[in-house]
């Protein structure tokens, strides 16, 4: 026999699974490289930008002896900044978005906010 309550309970059951699944992503980094490794950038599961680190060689590859630390740190920051101001305002038209088409309700839908 069909029991509602059975079902309701289940879903209830699975939303709290993926609700701490989706909180553990941020706990999982994700580290990628570009040019032999002299760009490294680090995400977490989540798909938020953590950092950039940079070797002298990606900025000077004839002469990375040359190239200032203070530098190097200043240019990842720089980077980080702008990246982690892109993404927020990506999430916030992303939002606005959905509020138009939901007419500002909150459906509370894993993974549409």
């Amino acid at each position: 026999m069909f029991n509602i309550q059975k079902m309701i309970k289940q879903a209830q059951e699975m939303q709290k699974k993926v609700e701490d699944v989706r909180n553990s992503l941020g706990d999982i980094d994700v580290v990628a490289q570009a040019g032999g490794g002299v760009v490294e950038v680090k995400c977490n599961a989540k798909n938020e930008f953590l950092s950039i680190k940079i070797k002298p060689e990606a900025i000077n590859p004839d002469d990375p002896a040359s190239v200032d630390i203070d530098t190097i740190e200043t240019l990842e920051d720089l980077i980080t900044s702008a990246i982690k101001d892109a993404n927020k305002k990506a999430e916030e038209i992303s939002e606005a978005k959905m509020k138009e088409i939901t007419g500002g309700m909150n459906l509370n839908i894993p993974g549409l906010f």
